[in-house]
């Protein structure tokens, strides 16, 4: 039987490989000190059961004009405010950014 601490990992890269391919970045795990090497962004992937981030953006869509990206801005009082953290869904992400993928070579 697999450990649960096996499964999570294996949960994990598959969805930094879902994420990668999705955004045209390259998986690399910790090698490189980065889950996805990328050549705009350095990204983390994280994969949770449950998220608390979640019902504040769903709170965010729920009172968003329909013209308008819903985001969410979180503080952690005592910490600078240039390090809040900003937090979009991905289909909105990529309707910003459009096609992230750069062609090889």
């Amino acid at each position: 039987m697999m450990s649960l601490c096996v499964a999570n990992k294996r949960a994990g890269r598959k969805y930094q490989t879902y994420l990668a391919n999705r955004l045209g970045g390259k998986s690399v795990g910790t090698i490189e000190h980065q889950d996805i090497e990328h050549p705009i962004w350095s990204i983390e992937a994280k994969k949770r059961k449950a998220f608390l981030g979640k019902k504040f953006m769903q709170q965010a869509v729920k009172n968003a004009p329909e013209d308008k990206t819903p985001i969410v801005i979180v503080h952690v009082t005592g910490d600078s405010h240039d390090d809040d953290l900003v937090m979009m869904r991905l289909k909105d992400f990529e309707e910003w950014y459009g096609n992230t993928q750069t062609p090889e070579g």
